[in-house]
């Protein structure tokens, strides 16, 4: 709760009567929204919670980051069980071919002299399984389902062993059979960036927004209404102007905010590069750029909309309903990022708001030109201006009001 207390000027002390309205008044060397942001900054930094919510989301990114890198070097050993020569020779290619594609995967054969034996070392769990000949061609048996990671190169192996072999049959070769086999893969966009992993970073977006947007903008709504029912705006009023208190509290709020979006920003960063995504880091860390312009000049609008909401009601039980359209968008915002797709993705993108988090989302799946988020931008910054300029009206007619809950509506017709 923000509290000042004004000093006057012993050169002008009895001059009571010559004095200016409260709000024209200033104090703090001219900038009394300076000193609003200080406390709003110290109390939000302070704050129990605040700190423990922060710590335990950093330690979460980070866990996540360490159980990435293990798997990432987790190495798994498959021993096949085989009773020829030639099996021999399929599970050593197999494990060739395994090394060249992944260093986690070891693949090595153990010779039996047949099923009885090969049965008993799967059941005591000395090998994986069991590769051996029949009628049909190879087969592989063991105690259970066959690992992917395994199960591939053992059918490769065995696939280029036999196109040998018939190959050489019908007096041609492996290449000449093989012309023209080879499947491409391409997209209509021309793009090639892993789709999975946009939907990924654009949750990311739309979870960290939300999150931030929503608990900083209650914690604002809330302060105001408090130091409106308790009275205490009334002696913050004789000291400073009422617009000041409105910068003061927007601007400490959206610094906490933009800090600690930055800090979860870098850390996912460094936690993405212990990943199978790190080779898309370059194009991820881009749109975390332009991610974080967005939030800073969305959340100046947002943060000034919640104190207006926060103004509008005369006690804390008005919260929720002068505040549930604001909540209301950004849940609209958090679900836009898992809804819209392609035409609609892309006009979405330059709507103010729902852009902090579409834009991004498109920057990484490079879907925009370069002057895309440059004109979405000076939208988001166009709407924000509008949004404070008319959100600091009403706040200042309507933060004075005890006569009960206001509406937008009975706020712009109230006087100054």
């Amino acid at each position: 709760m923000t509290t000042l207390q004004h000093r006057p000027d012993p050169d002008t002390a009895g001059a009571g009567e010559a004095s200016g309205p409260a709000d024209e008044q200033t104090s703090g060397g001219g900038r009394p929204w300076l000193i609003v942001a200080v406390r709003e900054v110290v109390v939000r930094v302070t704050n129990r919670t605040f700190l423990f919510s922060t710590l335990f989301t950093l330690v979460f990114i980070a866990g996540f980051a360490a159980f990435s890198a293990w798997q990432a070097g987790k190495t798994t050993t498959y021993t096949i069980a085989v009773s020829s020569a030639e099996g021999t020779r399929l599970v050593e290619q197999a494990a060739s071919t395994a090394r060249s594609t992944s260093d986690t995967v070891v693949i090595t054969p153990s010779t039996v002299p047949g099923e009885d034996a090969a049965r008993a070392a799967v059941d005591r769990g000395d090998v994986d399984a069991w590769l051996h000949e029949t009628s049909a061609g190879w087969t592989l048996t063991s105690g259970d389902d066959v690992e992917v990671s395994l199960r591939t190169p053992l059918e490769g192996a065995v696939r280029d062993a036999a196109l040998d072999r018939n190959a050489a049959a019908a007096g041609t070769t492996v290449e000449a059979l093989e012309r023209g086999a080879t499947l491409g893969a391409d997209r209509f966009d021309g793009q090639t960036t892993n789709r999975g992993f946009v939907q990924a970073a654009t949750f990311a977006f739309a979870l960290l927004f939300f999150m931030g947007a929503l608990m900083f903008g209650q914690q604002i709504a809330a302060s105001v209404v408090e130091e409106k029912q308790s009275r205490l705006v009334e002696i913050i009023a004789t000291a400073i102007p009422l617009r000041a208190l409105l910068a003061g509290k927007v601007v400490g709020n959206s610094v906490i905010a933009m800090g600690q979006v930055v800090l979860f920003a870098g850390v996912g960063l460094v936690a993405v590069s212990f990943t199978e995504w790190s080779s898309l880091l370059p194009a991820l860390s881009t749109a975390v750029v332009w991610f974080i312009l967005f939030f800073a000049v969305g959340f100046f609008a947002l943060a000034c909309l919640f104190a207006v909401a926060g103004a509008l009601a005369s006690r804390t039980e008005d919260l929720q309903s002068t505040t549930s359209p604001l909540t209301t968008l950004l849940m609209l915002v958090y679900f836009a990022s898992f809804a819209l797709s392609g035409t609609a993705l892309k006009v979405a993108s330059f709507v103010p708001i729902v852009s902090v988090v579409a834009m991004p989302g498109r920057i990484i799946a490079g879907d925009a030109a370069w002057w895309e988020p440059v004109v979405s931008l000076l939208l988001m910054a166009a709407f924000s201006a509008v949004a404070v300029v008319i959100g600091e009206k009403v706040y200042r007619r309507s933060l004075m009001q005890t006569r009960g809950r206001m509406s937008w509506k009975q706020a712009l017709r109230t006087a100054d």
